[in-house]
């Protein structure tokens, strides 16, 4: 057999690939043999499968509209991740961006199952009934899936198999091995049986989606979620921020959910052209609030009083390179800081920045007295000069701690470490909150709090990076910020950035709120805004 083409050029030549299809399927048509060995490679080999057999539909093409199905590199990853769920009976989130295939690629790896792996029970639903099986609709999920089997040589299909008889409305069977597809619709997900894993498609869409989750939660153990967003005030929501976002290699922690982004830069075909052409034309048709969730994957598109903007923090990545002319990004001593777990779900985080360039930021649960024993080290690494910790409640675990690794001598002399108290009064309070501009309110009388004043200051900061990027605005560097493309966890915090909104209390001072609809605390985002706001008179503070 010829193995497939290269996934990774695109657009692949699919004329090419038919025709290679088309020698492995006539070498294998009366070879059994041959069949016996593909079938054993493939039962533990979906990517390849999918390659080699699966097709797919775009009714975009002039020419013939069902093309073979080749997975460009992070589709590759979506399989990995799929196939890890399965093994280790654990749930998914995909948050993803229009026109990256995810249904496509679950439809495929449903079939996959449903062909190889006796018994498996997989469920598909989806907010309406027309949405999971509608004939004649490429657009539905049952659709795709028929389309793949369709597609298939006959001797992989199970024997005796009849599109009439066994692939009948949301429903397909497998007369050999007994596995099945189901569909199911609405507030009745979840409501027909066991099964081996269930997909959502567009969860975040559902109109009662607690009804759902309390019928799947006693019928499968692997519930994968794919959806586009839509706002924060939803089970989707809650779910993909209390979930783990997943890398090739990473170790999960068991009984979270895994979280995959599908980003529009993942996808090889789409460059900042398309990008920019079709953010003008949503523009142009008052949708630009549609544009940033269904392609910028934007909760906060349709929110009120959004403290930092999702369009700004994508200007701010790689700023640095962008606006290389500024100045010096790189300037002044490295500076980090911890937010410090309360317990429960909550995660200890650490941002480290040097000038206005952030360098690290990285989550873990755990104790808060055992955070600065992962925190120290790391700020050693990135030799940092001064480390704040968000002192309040349970932050004194993380004073005890650092005390004790200080007279142990684990922590260098040069590193210096202060309290940063988010209740505290603004800095400077006496000053004006645009500087120089004598008529704005005084930062006391504007801000309720430190924490109020520090976030307000970071979102300064991305406003200005957007400005500089966009229009070509000038600003000193040190009031810019810049995110380096490469840090790893970059869409974790960046979605967290976006999270916290403002309001105003009866007295007319700003105050933050940080968790919106019940979403858990922003961990990352914390730290970053107390790297990037550093109390006044630092030398009042003691050095512990």
């Amino acid at each position: 057999m010829t193995t497939s083409l290269n996934p990774r050029a695109y657009p692949p030549d699919y004329s090419a690939e038919v025709s290679r299809r088309f020698r492995n399927a006539y070498k294998l048509k009366h070879d059994r043999d041959l069949q016996t060995a593909v079938w054993g490679f493939y039962k533990t080999h979906p990517i390849e499968w999918i390659n080699d057999w699966c097709v797919t539909f775009d009714p975009r093409r002039q020419d013939s509209k069902t093309i073979p199905f080749l997975l460009f590199k992070r589709q590759e990853e979506f399989v990995e991740l799929l196939m890890e769920c399965l093994a280790d009976r654990e749930s998914m989130l995909a948050e993803k961006c229009r026109d990256v295939g995810a249904s496509w690629i679950c439809c495929a790896f449903s079939v996959w199952l449903w062909i190889f792996h006796a018994g498996a029970s997989i469920g598909w639903g989806s907010r309406k009934e027309e949405y999971v099986d509608a004939r004649g609709n490429p657009k539905a999920i049952f659709p795709k899936m028929r389309q793949i089997i369709q597609n298939l040589p006959t001797w992989m299909l199970p024997f005796g198999f009849s599109m009439r008889e066994h692939a009948p409305y949301m429903r397909i069977i497998n007369p050999v091995n007994q596995a099945t597809i189901t569909g199911e619709a609405g507030d009745s997900i979840g409501r027909g049986g066991r099964t081996t894993l269930f997909f959502k498609d567009e969860s975040a869409h559902y109109e009662r989606p607690e009804l759902i989750e309390a019928a799947l939660g006693d019928n499968t153990d692997v519930q994968i979620d794919i959806s586009s967003v839509n706002g924060s005030a939803n089970v989707f929501y809650r779910r993909r921020m209390a979930g783990e976002l997943w890398t090739p290699g990473k170790q999960m922690d068991k009984g979270r959910t895994r979280v995959f982004v599908f980003d529009w830069r993942d996808h090889p075909g789409k460059t900042q052209e398309w990008y920019d052409l079709r953010r003008k034309k949503a523009e142009s048709e008052g949708l630009l609030h549609v544009f940033a969730q269904e392609v910028d994957r934007d909760y906060s598109g349709s929110v009120d009083k959004i403290i930092i903007k999702s369009e700004w923090i994508r200007a701010a990545c790689d700023a640095h390179i962008v606006l290389k002319d500024y100045g010096d990004w790189f300037s002044g001593e490295k500076t980090a800081a911890q937010d410090v777990a309360d317990g429960g779900g909550d995660k200890n985080a650490l941002a480290v920045r040097h000038g206005s360039v952030l360098m690290f930021a990285d989550h873990w649960g755990g104790e808060a007295q055992e955070a600065a024993k992962i925190a120290i080290p790391v700020c050693i690494e990135q030799s940092v000069h001064e480390l704040y910790y968000d002192c309040i409640g349970v932050g004194a675990g993380f004073k005890a701690q650092t005390n004790t690794m200080q007279e142990n001598g684990a922590i260098p002399r040069n590193m210096r470490v202060f309290p940063w108290d988010a209740s505290s009064s603004p800095v400077d309070p006496e000053g004006n909150i645009i500087p120089s501009d004598y008529e704005s309110p005084k930062n006391e009388d504007h801000f309720l709090n430190m924490k109020a004043q520090a976030w307000w200051r970071l979102r300064t900061r991305f406003y200005k990076t957007f400005r500089a990027v966009k229009y070509g605005e000038q600003f000193p560097v040190d009031e810019l910020i810049s995110l380096p493309s490469n840090l790893p966890n970059l869409h974790q915090f960046e979605m967290e950035l976006t999270q916290a909104t403002y309001e105003y209390n009866q007295a007319g001072k700003m105050l933050v709120d940080k968790k919106p609809n019940g979403a858990l605390s922003p961990n990352m985002a914390d730290s970053i805004v107390m790297a990037y706001c550093r109390p006044s008179h630092r030398d009042s503070l003691f050095n512990l």
